[in-house]
């Protein structure tokens, strides 16, 4: 029913039975917007949202739950929830919160700033202690990526999703190659952190 309404709305949905799916179709290729159910089979949507989180993916997540306790309200916003919507709900509502969600995403800061590192969002220009950096789009791009999910970490996949347009178009080694070529044009102190087997950190 939510898939139907959802489609009808002119969005693209891609509809999983359970939480390990759910979690396999996200990191296979990062929606815009997660809307997910608390009570799903195998990996609750609580669980879901924190495993998303843990791999640093700030896709908006809406949840979906029968329970509206303020404890319930707090362990799904804690869990890495956008929002939260409680059954029996409107599906006017649904997809109201739905454009919320989207357009908070899409309407970035026209600067990111982090420590004495600024990128103007427009411009696609980054500077460093009042220093101009000259960035390729492509790492105009991956910095962008980085600060808008700092202190969180950013898997190679969601960087080759997000910045290449998904591994049909590079290979995860490229995002290490600009990653290093980033490091090597912000200079000292260093400000992008290696986690192992994972992905990258603004630290």
């Amino acid at each position: 029913m939510l898939s139907r309404t959802l489609a009808a709305e002119g969005y693209a949905v891609e509809a999983s039975p359970d939480g390990g799916t759910a979690l396999a179709a996200v990191e296979r290729s990062a929606p815009d917007l997660l809307v997910l159910d608390v009570a799903m089979p195998g990996i609750d949507g609580l669980a879901v949202a924190r495993r998303l989180r843990d791999k640093g993916l700030g896709l908006p997540i809406l949840l979906l739950t029968a329970r509206d306790a303020v404890p319930d309200r707090v362990a799904g916003l804690d869990a890495g929830a956008d929002d939260y919507l409680v059954k029996p709900f409107a599906a006017e509502e649904l997809v109201a919160r739905v454009r919320a969600l989207l357009r908070r995403g899409s309407e970035p800061d026209e600067v990111l700033a982090y420590g004495d590192l600024v990128f103007d969002v427009r411009k696609r220009s980054a500077s460093r202690a009042g220093e101009d950096v000259g960035l390729s789009s492509r790492e105009a791009d991956l910095l962008e990526l980085l600060l808008l999910n700092r202190r969180r970490i950013v898997s190679r996949e969601l960087a080759l999703e997000r910045v290449w347009g998904g591994q049909a178009a590079a290979s995860l080694n490229v995002v290490d190659q600009y990653v290093s070529y980033l490091r090597a044009k912000l200079g000292d102190p260093p400000l992008i952190e290696t986690v192992r087997g994972t992905g990258f950190l603004l630290r």
